[in-house]
């Protein structure tokens, strides 16, 4: 059986197919904003990028748990 992502990767595929953008960009703008907070880039993605709620949170929540980790793609 193949592994299925679990968590906020799991809405990865359908972020990408909705989007049209690879999750590595949507990353990269999340760790490249001047905002800190959760719930403020989330809005932000709702309001500037057009996503749906669900998909903004699962992208800040991912990044926000890889960084805090030291995982892939964290700031130095």
């Amino acid at each position: 059986m193949a592994n299925t992502a679990k968590g906020p990767a799991s809405y990865f595929p359908s972020i990408e197919r909705t989007y049209g953008r690879p999750i590595a960009e949507w990353q990269a703008l999340i760790r490249a904003s001047p905002l800190t907070r959760h719930g403020e880039l989330v809005s932000w993605l709702k309001q500037e990028h057009g996503l749906g709620h669900g998909h903004a949170n699962a992208l800040v929540a991912h990044v926000r748990a890889e960084d805090a980790a030291g995982g892939a793609g964290a700031p130095a």
